[in-house]
This record gives C-alpha cells, sequence and structure tokens, in this order.
C-alpha cells in the first residue's frame, strides 16, 4: 500500500493574514503568496517516496466571497511550486455540517480510498488542531508546526518548524519500514 502525507494549505504552504488572533485565508490570487521555506521539505518528502496531498476547508465558496476561479488559479500556482499529487477542498460552511469539513476526517478518508493508502502509515502537517483531529479520527499520525492555532486537542508531536516535521516523517517511516522488513 501507498503512503502520503496531508498538507493543510494556508499557514503551511502559503501566507495567511492574521487579524484579531484568526488566520484568514487568501481570497483572490494577488493575495495568494506561496511560501518558499516550504519547498525544499516538499521536496524531501517526494525523494522519500510519500504521496504528497494537500487538504485545505474553504468556506469563502459558499459563503459567496471565494470565486472558484480565483481558487483554481491559487491551486494552479501551487500545483507549480510543489510536488504536490492531490490538492483536496471542503468548500463547505461550518454548519452545512459535511463530513470533508476538517476537523471531520472525509478529505483524509477519501484520498485513502482513492489513492489505496495505509492510512496507519500516513501523517498529517499542519499549524491547526483541526487537521490533528482529522489525523486522529482517520488513523494517521499528526506532526503540527507549533502555532497559536494548535489548539488544546490531541496532538502526536509538535515541532517548532515544517522542516523539523519533515525530518520527524522521514525519520518516522523509516523506522517504520525497518519493522516491516
Amino acid at each position: 500500500m501507498k503512503h502520503a502525507v496531508f498538507i493543510e494549505r494556508d499557514g503551511i504552504l502559503n501566507q495567511v493574514r492574521i487579524q484579531n488572533r484568526q488566520q484568514f485565508s487568501p481570497r483572490c490570487v494577488e493575495e495568494f503568496l506561496i511560501k518558499d521555506e516550504a519547498v525544499e521539505p516538499l521536496r524531501a518528502l517526494k525523494a522519500a517516496g510519500f504521496l504528497l496531498i494537500v487538504t485545505t476547508n474553504q468556506p469563502g465558496l459558499s459563503r459567496g466571497y471565494l470565486a472558484r476561479r480565483e481558487l483554481d488559479r491559487m491551486h494552479q500556482l501551487l500545483g507549480a511550486a510543489f510536488p504536490v499529487d492531490e490538492i483536496l477542498t471542503c468548500p463547505h460552511d461550518e454548519m452545512d455540517r459535511c463530513p470533508c469539513r476538517k476537523p471531520k476526517p472525509g478529505l483524509i478518508t477519501e484520498s485513502g480510498f482513492k489513492w489505496h493508502l495505509d492510512l496507519d502509515r500516513c501523517y498529517v502537517i499542519s499549524d491547526k488542531w483541526q487537521d490533528a483531529e482529522a489525523a486522529r479520527a482517520s488513523g494517521c499520525l499528526s506532526l503540527l508546526v507549533r502555532s497559536p492555532w494548535n489548539g488544546p486537542v490531541h496532538h502526536d508531536l509538535v515541532l517548532p518548524d515544517l522542516s523539523g516535521v519533515v525530518r520527524k516523517i522521514i525519520h518516522l517511516h523509516a523506522l517504520s519500514q525497518a519493522l516491516v522488513h
């Protein structure tokens, strides 16, 4: 079975606007700024044999302040900057109670089925508690970049930066592979 790393988009791969202690996603391609420091860590994950799957809640689509065309353009830029295999978006608002909106695990479980993944051997990278909860609910290991949005829920690991998270994933994966063989 294949192994994957699920990566939260906003705050990990692109800049976010912070206002009143909240993160705000870009609403147009002009606001969408790739985090250059994330390029090499993602290349290292790809070189280690992982599928790279970006997940993102984008309620602006259903709320009407984010155009689908703008989101598609942002994701084209993301695909050009990073060696990602897929970008999954939940367009729903919290009130919709859909199974794909993180912290629910729907995006991860859907991808697990599509890509034939062993979710118990997959990882989730984020800076938000919602992704840690989605990881827990789907059986993945969560590795969070330390931030004010880590929250009080279960975290598997919290590290200072993305490079440290990636090194830890590669190390853990090598250990699990050694145990299998």
